[in-house]
């Protein structure tokens, strides 16, 4: 373990895959439960939830490539969605953990869905969390060329720009998500190491709009998942509605034939409500 804020209770380790070593937790028992964060996330954006999931499932998180506490062997470059999900296949078999449910927020959910298409063995069910399946929205609907334009923004004036524009676009207001109760003393204590990683962050926000923006547009397999989709539950947000990730979730849904679970909270819902999200994860699991 090369991460101090990793829970106690948890086991880790680095695995090594194709041009990356992959940095992944394990907690709980149970059924084995992936969970996929999104970009330029990582899997700390789960840390208040996955021990509310500890008891039921064993719970495996980590981050993508390039991310935080996985790191690249080679020099920097463009992620594709193949790869991503690859490398959770990877991490599933090294771990014995497959086949396992899986969990993935945002872009995690594109990549969560293309580890079901290509590597149904070692899936038992898919929860895409508001993924964003740009290419579903109406040609006419101007949020189509939100990368693009991101990229351009970025190459132009820098990252903070960049990730302003691209928040604002995504439908994200100037304010912070609000949790749904008053944080406890322990996630209190989590805020606060989060804001502690404000440059690591960054880091990742750079690494986001140079390598990944852009490249990962394609979408998994629709015509497998089609055959599929007594495995996939396509789910949005109560508090999102009409934002980019909501609305290309449903557009998704409804190209699969079927109905978009809603969850709590927002695109963050895992952060900001977290017993709720978990007990409604469980459930869905169910």
């Amino acid at each position: 373990m090369n991460d101090p804020d990793a829970a106690s209770d948890a086991a880790g380790g680095l695995l090594d895959v194709p041009g990356a070593r992959l940095f992944y937790r394990r907690t709980g028992s149970g059924p084995a439960l992936l969970m996929i964060p999104g970009s330029p996330a990582d899997s700390y954006d789960f840390v208040s939830i996955v021990p509310m999931l500890a008891d039921r499932y064993t719970v495996l998180t980590y981050d993508w490539r390039g991310f935080s506490s996985s790191s690249l062997t080679g020099p920097p470059a463009d992620l594709s969605l193949a790869m991503l999900s690859d490398d959770a296949y990877r991490l599933l078999a090294a771990t014995g953990s497959g086949p396992a449910y899986v969990f993935g927020s945002s872009a995690g959910g594109l990549v969560a869905l293309d580890l079901l298409a290509e590597h149904p063995d070692q899936v038992r069910a898919v929860i895409a969390h508001e993924p964003p399946a740009t290419e579903l929205l109406a040609g006419t609907d101007p949020r189509r060329e939100l990368g693009h334009q991101t990229y351009e923004l970025y190459r132009r004036q820098g990252v903070g720009p960049a990730m302003r524009a691209f928040a604002a676009g995504l439908g994200f207001g100037g304010s912070p998500p609000v949790m749904d109760e008053e944080p406890s003393p322990e996630l209190r204590e989590v805020m606060a190491r989060m804001r502690e990683k404000v440059v690591r962050q960054q880091k990742n926000a750079e690494f986001f709009l140079a390598h990944v923006l852009r490249s990962i547009t394609s979408l998994p397999d629709l015509a497998v998942l089609s055959e599929l989709s007594a495995r996939v539950t396509i789910a949005v947000g109560t508090d999102s509605v009409r934002q980019f990730a909501h609305d290309t979730g449903l557009a998704l849904a409804e190209r699969l034939g079927v109905t978009a679970a809603v969850f709590p909270g927002g695109h963050a819902g895992f952060l900001t409500h977290p017993a709720a999200f978990a007990d409604k994860l469980s459930r869905v699991l169910r």
